[in-house]
């Protein structure tokens, strides 16, 4: 049996939380012992790990990513304090060059707090890394092979690329959630294209749909106008604030017999809800908060949308398909590696306008909404098998097995 080791960052409500606990509710485990490191044992989806995979325990200091700066010298980590403050500083001095510097920020976050954080004493066959950044797997965990994912649009996330390379070298492969998610990986990286392969997202439609009958405290089931309906992360990348201004606009338009529904939470929580009252869309836009079960308040959407900037490939789209929901998205540049256009799914020009006129050619248009949910019905989202693939990947001979094979060899 081969020792696998899985990294992330805690078990908070999210897409990428989502499909890590769908990857091991279906995981081989005649053949693989799954160990599971999360930097801070915290979220919502920690009783939905399954009982064969081991938890391994809390180490402090990998809890501090998920500490404020007053937290963590409050702690005593001195040193990752400072090391904190620096990035801060390092990505602020940057700002006027990068639109969202957040990324950058987490990258030198990682990078000066490395030399105070521990080694993991076991050794594993295989370490996966599931969230960026993978500094932990790369440089904190021994294993004959290294394998890291990614979730994301990288063509639309700006981060110091010559740091970025000599972290993915480390690694042996790197797995993308989609074609279009690997395309955009590539025209940051080309250098990394023997390393890369698609691996989807891994789907529960049992699950989802079990999860979706739920009774709980609904205000959807009793509201009587066209709902909108986004689960998703208070963030940039997302688009909520596009959807405020969109909503402006359709009620402007006289489409007043609507209302739309956010399940999530952000850092941006703040900021919308100062946009919702500017825009005096308290009773059209609400914000319904963190939900450990989305999936209700989803199967009571006359329409779902997901209004990104950017997505690698969203998670919560294919849910709401699962549900037999009709869905709209924007046109980030993966869009169409998610849905068909007037298909399975409507895509919506990247744009508040956009948004508003992908809602109202909709509403307008009952039959196009007819035909999505029926093709999505029809459609077989159990994608289980993707998991051979990483299966396939594991087995290969890695670079550095070979490598250590003959130094053996000749010494």
């Amino acid at each position: 049996m081969k020792n696998l080791l899985i990294a992330s960052f805690d078990m908070e409500i999210g897409g990428v939380e989502r499909s890590l606990i769908n990857m091991l509710e279906h995981f081989d485990y005649n053949n693989y012992s799954v160990d599971l490191m999360l930097y801070k044992h915290q979220g919502e989806l920690l009783p939905l790990i399954p009982a064969q995979v081991t938890l391994l325990k809390e180490i402090e200091q990998y809890s501090t990513f998920r500490k404020s700066v007053k937290e963590i010298f409050q702690d005593k980590h001195i040193k990752i304090g400072i090391s904190r403050v620096l990035s801060k500083l390092h990505a602020n001095a940057k700002q006027t060059k990068i639109s969202e510097p957040g990324y950058y920020q987490m990258q030198l976050m990682w990078k000066y707090a490395l030399p105070f954080l521990p080694t993991i004493d076991k050794e594993y066959e295989i370490a996966i890394s599931y969230l960026w950044p993978h500094y932990f797997v790369a440089d904190k965990v021994k294993a004959k092979k290294k394998v890291a994912w990614i979730h994301t649009d990288y063509s639309m996330i700006e981060t110091d690329i010559q740091l970025d390379l000599e972290m993915w070298g480390k690694f042996d492969h790197i797995i993308a959630v989609s074609e279009a998610c690997q395309s955009s990986f590539l025209q940051k990286y080309p250098t990394l294209i023997d390393k890369v392969v698609v691996v989807e997202n891994i789907t529960s439609p049992k699950f989802i749909r079990e999860m979706g009958e739920k009774e709980i405290d609904n205000p959807l089931v009793n509201d009587n106008r066209f709902k909108l309906v986004t689960v998703a992360r208070l963030s940039q990348a997302k688009g909520i604030d596009n959807a405020v201004h969109a909503l402006k606009i359709l009620i402007e338009r006289g489409i007043t017999n609507i209302v739309w529904y956010v399940v999530g939470y952000g850092g941006d929580e703040d900021a919308l809800k100062n946009l919702i009252s500017k825009n005096k869309l308290e009773n059209h836009f609400i914000l319904l908060g963190k939900k450990t079960n989305p999936y209700p308040f989803m199967k009571s959407a006359d329409l779902y949308v997901q209004p990104s900037r950017y997505e690698g490939k969203a998670v919560t789209v294919s849910e709401a398909q699962i549900l037999g929901k009709p869905v709209m998205i924007t046109n980030y540049s993966t869009a169409s590696s998610q849905v068909c256009n007037e298909i399975d799914g409507y895509i919506c020009e990247l744009s508040v306008e956009g948004i508003a006129d992908g809602v109202e050619y909709l509403t307008n248009h009952p039959e196009i909404i007819k035909k999505i949910v029926t093709n999505c019905k029809e459609l077989n989202f159990n994608n289980e098998k993707e998991l051979e693939k990483l299966y396939r990947l594991i087995k290969q001979v890695s670079s550095r097995e070979v490598l250590k094979d003959v130094l053996q060899e000749v010494n």
